[in-house]
Order: C-alpha cells, then structure tokens, then sequence
C-alpha cells in the first residue's frame, strides 16, 4: 500500500499545475482567491482548541466500521485521540475546508463519516450559519463527537447515527444540499452509490468533496467514474481530495492541481 501511494503521488505530480495552468476562469478564481490565500486566523484558533481537546481526550471506545475499515489500527478498541490523531481531519485539509466554505458560502452542508467529530467541527466553524447534518455509523465515536459539539457550542449540527445504507434516504429527500463532503466509506461500490443517491440534492452551485481519492486503487476507479458522470462538468484532484462541480455553463474539464 505505501508504494502505491508513493507511485499514486509521483504520478499525480507529473499532472498537477498551478493557477499559472489553470485556462478556466471560474477554477482560475477558486485557486488564487480561495486556494493560495490565508485561512481566517479566528477561524483556525478555534480548530486548534477544539483538536488540542480531542488530542487530550485518551478514553478508550469501541469502534463499530461499516468501511473500508482501518490501515493504522489492529482492533476495535481505541483512544479518542489516536482516533483524532489518525482518522481526524489534517490541519492541511481544515485549512483548506475552512477557505472554501469561507469562498462559497453554503448554507446547507452534508457530511458522511463524523468519527470523532473533528472534520464537523471545521464545517461548522466554517459557516455557523449553516445547517450541517452529518452522518455517522458508531454510536461510540457519535457520542464523542455529540459531546464535543455541545461543549463548544455547535450548535448548527444534527449528527444522526447509524448506518448509511438505512439513514440516506430519508436526508436526502426532496433536500438542496450546496457542500457534501464524503468521508465515510473507502470503498468503490458505496462511493459511487452514495454520489448517485446524492446527485438529487444538488444545484447549479453545488460542491462535493470526496476525501482520500488516492488511497486505494478502488478508490481511483471510483474517483474516475465519478469524473465521467454526465451531470458533473468540472473536477479537481488535489490528490488527498476530488472536487466536483455541476455547474451547467461550464464545458466538461478535469484539472490536477497542486495545494
């Protein structure tokens, strides 16, 4: 697996570009005003307190995965912060979720896969004004997660609890969701079957973020079916994420650019 994903970067590497590559107005914008400008300092503060709290917290909770499952851990039992330090969303990735939420400004926000609730507390940071439902399997990690929310006072987050396969639905009907980010089963089948059960929700301004593109082969092919879709007109591969795009006055486009 590590050489694969040293063979998945160097490949990425040779494909990728900077704004000074990128001929689309529209993604030309996103990179040098959203992309390559600072993160809202207030903003990150408050992600540093609230990861340094997941960080400290060395309770042990059992995990139920209905994933991929685990390439760090070799059972079900866990601490919290390993649980955060590992699974949690990076600080690069927070920064760059923090600027595209403060550049697009959703208002309704889904998330698949809240674990601890790290990568929430981003979305949540992000916009308070934004109604945020997130999705997780374990009712262990769930009830960190619902803790730390309240204790932070995020209180713009619905966390439901179960499994994705039997709660879906019923978020998604007759719903306009303007950020989705998929962080909640690594593999290709629920990928793919969860991006097709959530086209529905989209509009011309929607944004969908599929979290570690590159961390299997089966990854890979689902991120490259989620390319061809017809109703998707522009994507970006940062490598760690895909970012799709539906924006209907857009000429079909795939860009690979560096962060």
């Amino acid at each position: 697996m590590e050489w694969f994903k040293i063979r998945s970067f160097i490949t990425f590497l040779l494909a990728s570009t900077n704004q000074h590559g990128v001929h689309s107005p529209f993604v030309y914008d996103l990179v040098t005003k959203c992309f390559n400008t600072k993160t809202n300092p207030p903003k990150m503060n408050a992600f540093n307190r609230i990861r340094k709290l997941l960080y400290s917290n060395h309770k042990k909770i059992t995990i139920t995965d209905y994933g991929k499952g685990s390439l760090f851990f070799k059972n079900n039992e866990r601490k919290v912060s390993d649980i955060a330090k590992i699974a949690g969303i990076s600080t690069k990735k927070a920064k760059l979720l923090l600027r595209i939420i403060d550049y697009f400004k959703p208002k309704n926000i889904l998330e698949f896969g809240t674990s601890v609730g790290l990568g929430t507390s981003v979305l949540s940071i992000g916009n308070l004004e934004a109604e945020i439902i997130t999705l997780e399997g374990c009712k262990n990690t769930a009830q960190i997660a619902k803790e730390l929310f309240n204790t932070n006072h995020l209180n713009n987050i619905q966390l439901v609890v179960g499994d994705f396969n039997e709660t879906l639905s019923s978020i998604i009907k007759n719903k306009h969701y303007d950020l989705i980010y998929f962080d909640g089963n690594h593999q290709k089948k629920a990928t793919i079957d969860y991006f097709n059960q959530c086209l529905e929700t989209t509009n011309n301004d929607s944004v969908f973020i599929f979290d570690d593109i590159n961390w299997s082969p089966e990854m890979q092919l689902a991120w490259k079916d989620i390319k061809n879709h017809p109703k998707v007109t522009i994507t970006i591969n940062t490598f760690f994420w895909g970012i799709v795009f539906f924006r209907k006055e857009q000429e079909k486009q795939h860009f690979t650019i560096r962060i």
